[in-house]
């Protein structure tokens, strides 16, 4: 381990490292709040993101603050919370010191919290080349991106060359998939029209391929029906039972040998966990890290993991709980209960997952809901369920006004405010060829 310390003060209090600020971290360090406990935050960037909406942000709805909260500001009082912006690159269990790219720290407990990346299921054509959508850059990326893309075509006249430019493929079938092309869809019928008079918007084609014969794998069997005939109405070509084979920058092969012609791929197919050196191979499964049920890594007795990144296997969830933000959030929150429990030498409580359902939004008054006691919206209904939930869940008052104002906006003028190229986004193979 590098000699080079991280600049923490000096305690006599039990020092607890967190690393990720994502829902689980986030929810974690509100309920440790307590006198005896130093908490310590590490991430790479210095502010939450409210994944959910991402997709917003690169389809021009949204910018990137009103989904983002600095975290040095989320705890307050008379509490020892310490932030810093770095990039965990290594643990040792034994010394109980995390490596950083700023240095080193000791802990006396331990807890991941780092969330997922994108999978590319080893597709390096795909991954080299498609949008993943897991970040606040991915989605600038990508706004940038589609608005250089039609700045583009008003230049030209070749009609195969135009296809290119124009047409969009969204792969991955999930709520993130959903949504996006629900978003696309909006755009091409309300918006890019009146921005671009020149295009004829009949040529525009947004197809979503899914792998599997349904989208919404997760939710029910209604409410994956009411998404396809939601995208539909929007124009949005849906191509289930089909997955992508390659992706050059400017062609996409399908597993069923049909092609499309296109520049842009939007990847939301599939998250994966990145772990840390010091974690044993036995503590892992599939590329994330055993807990046990009170979230304790499995073989340690100081190293918990919270979120995405785990997986506690239950009897009703033998594989692990689904990757939502909800259980994020209940984890986090149970965890830092229980650290205070512990510290005063009561038993810590098994976690159990409270299914509070799933939804997707597919555009204006179009949703799917999916609730507790075998309820199912879809609809207008739904959709303002959707937006309630999510309105409230975003962090700082500050965002919500902003968000709801934007949206109320969006709703009653057809408009999206946000379509901007702040910073030109180069593509991968445009940097190889040039």
């Amino acid at each position: 381990m590098n000699s080079q310390k991280l600049s923490i003060p000096d305690t006599t209090k039990k020092r607890i490292i967190i690393i990720g600020g994502g829902f689980a971290g986030i929810n974690l360090l509100k309920n440790l709040k307590h006198q005896n406990f130093q908490l310590v935050l590490i991430d790479k960037n210095n502010f939450h993101t409210f994944q959910p909406l991402l997709y917003q942000v690169a389809t021009a709805g949204l910018e990137p603050d009103s989904i983002a909260g600095p975290l040095r500001k989320q705890i307050s009082g008379n509490y020892e919370y310490y932030f810093r912006m770095a990039s965990v690159l290594d643990i040792d269990p034994v010394t109980k010191k995390v490596l950083t790219d700023l240095g080193e720290i000791n802990f006396d407990i331990l807890i991941i919290a780092t969330g997922t990346v994108s999978n590319f299921y080893g597709n390096k054509s795909v991954e080299q080349n498609a949008f993943p959508l897991k970040e606040v850059n991915d989605a600038l990326n990508l706004r940038s991106h589609i608005l250089q893309n039609f700045e583009h075509a008003v230049l030209i006249d070749d009609q195969e060359e135009l296809e290119k430019y124009m047409n969009i493929v969204v792969v991955g079938g999930g709520p993130t998939g959903v949504e996006v092309a629900g978003a696309l869809g909006e755009l091409k019928r309300h918006v890019l029209p009146k921005d671009y008079p020149e295009l004829d918007f009949s040529g525009m084609n947004i197809y979503l391929v899914e792998g599997l014969e349904k989208l919404l794998a997760g939710m029910s069997e209604k409410a994956g029906t009411t998404a396809v005939k939601s995208l539909r109405k929007f124009s949005v070509n849906v191509v289930l039972n089909t997955m992508v084979k390659e992706f050059d920058g400017n062609r996409v092969l399908l597993s069923n040998e049909n092609a499309i012609e296109t520049r842009t791929v939007i990847w939301a197919a599939g998250v994966k966990g990145t772990i840390f050196n010091g974690i044993s191979k036995e503590s892992q499964l599939k590329g994330r890290i055993l807990v046990d049920r009170f979230n304790k890594v499995r073989g340690t007795e100081n190293i918990y993991a919270v979120g995405d990144i785990s997986v506690m296997q239950t009897q009703a969830y033998p594989d692990g709980h689904p990757m939502l933000a909800q259980v994020a959030i209940q984890q986090g929150r149970l965890l830092g209960r229980n650290l205070k429990r512990i510290e005063k030498s009561l038993n810590p409580v098994p976690f159990e997952y409270k299914d509070k359902g799933s939804m997707a939004t597919i555009g204006r008054n179009k949703a799917v809901a999916d609730l507790p006691g075998n309820m199912h919206f879809g609809g207008l209904i739904a959709w303002m369920i959707w937006m309630f939930i999510h309105l409230v869940s975003i962090i700082g008052f500050r965002n919500k006004i902003v968000i709801l104002s934007n949206w109320v906006w969006n709703y009653f003028t057809y408009d999206r405010g946000t379509r901007l190229i702040i910073r030109k986004f180069i593509p991968n193979w445009e940097k190889k060829s040039s």
